[in-house]
């Protein structure tokens, strides 16, 4: 008899303890709010002195901004009316635009996918996730802009330089995301398929892959968006799209042609975003 004691004292504090920490988490969400102790008191302390510290340092102005503010409003009565003259080449530069970030989306996804097993901490080994870890900072520090103007000049002109600069920027920005989608599974599936002899291929594909895969499928999305609006900036340098038309009009004052591609350029990214929300919706 004594020796079924101890199993169903620890069976009942075990049962006991998950209803007292649901009870002090009721408690405490049911309280109102409540003053920050010491610690709390401290943090925000610390970080109103780093904003006040970064705005000093950065110029930051209200009465700049304010003495600003009728400059602002001269510069947008001059860009109206749109000019929708050149209808037909902003189309053809959107157009080219999305191609872009579509097939440098892609390729940057796949290739992210495939460093993102180096940098999972519980799929890599320590030597490789760290050097991976590192590899994916120094992409992730380098602007998109800078790798357009290395393949400008590696292989001239037009969008292709835009695609090879999207693809580094997107294996930088998403890759680590990848990783840490993946290590943020739950880690019994994968216990539970080691048991039965699995390898490790055999666990990422199932086990890893299906509790990330929502993950991974939303943060391609939120890539592709952002890689619409990059592709309209890298032709700023040449590197395609509608960038270096939005530019000459910039430097030419056609304030009214500028706005016009403004315009279209926030259309194009409302219908992707628009879009994109639909398939989140059906894959959640």
């Amino acid at each position: 008899m004594s020796a079924h004691k101890p199993e169903g004292s620890t069976l009942t504090r075990e049962s006991a303890a998950p209803s007292s920490i649901d009870e002090r988490d009721r408690l405490r969400l049911s309280r109102p709010f409540q003053a920050p102790g010491a610690g709390g008191v401290l943090g925000i302390i610390i970080a109103a002195a780093a904003v006040l510290w970064s705005m000093s340092g950065a110029g930051f102005s209200f009465t700049k901004l304010l003495d600003g503010i009728p400059k602002m409003g001269d510069y947008l009565v001059r860009m109206w009316p749109p000019n929708f003259e050149k209808i037909g080449v902003i189309i053809d530069l959107l157009v080219e635009t999305l191609q872009m970030a579509i097939v440098g989306t892609l390729i940057g996804a796949l290739l992210s996918l495939v460093i993102a097993f180096g940098a999972a901490s519980n799929i890599a080994p320590r030597w490789l996730y760290g050097s991976t870890r590192a590899f994916l900072n120094v992409l992730r520090s380098i602007p998109e802009l800078v790798f357009a103007l290395m393949f400008v000049s590696a292989v001239g002109l037009g969008p292709f330089a835009g695609i090879l600069a999207i693809v580094l920027g997107s294996i930088g920005s998403i890759g680590k995301m990848y990783a840490e989608s993946m290590e943020s599974v739950n880690p019994a599936p994968l216990l539970a398929l080691e048991s039965t002899g699995a390898n490790r291929r055999q666990v990422i594909t199932y086990g890893v892959l299906p509790q990330a895969s929502p993950l991974l499928v939303s943060y391609t999305l939120m890539l592709f968006e952002g890689n619409v609006r990059g592709a309209s900036v890298l032709g700023l340098v040449g590197a395609g799209g509608i960038g270096l038309e939005l530019t000459n009009a910039m430097r030419l004052y056609d304030y009214g042609h500028m706005f016009a591609i403004i315009i279209s350029i926030v259309v194009l990214v409302t219908i992707i975003d628009r879009a994109s929300a639909l398939i989140r919706k059906k894959l959640s």
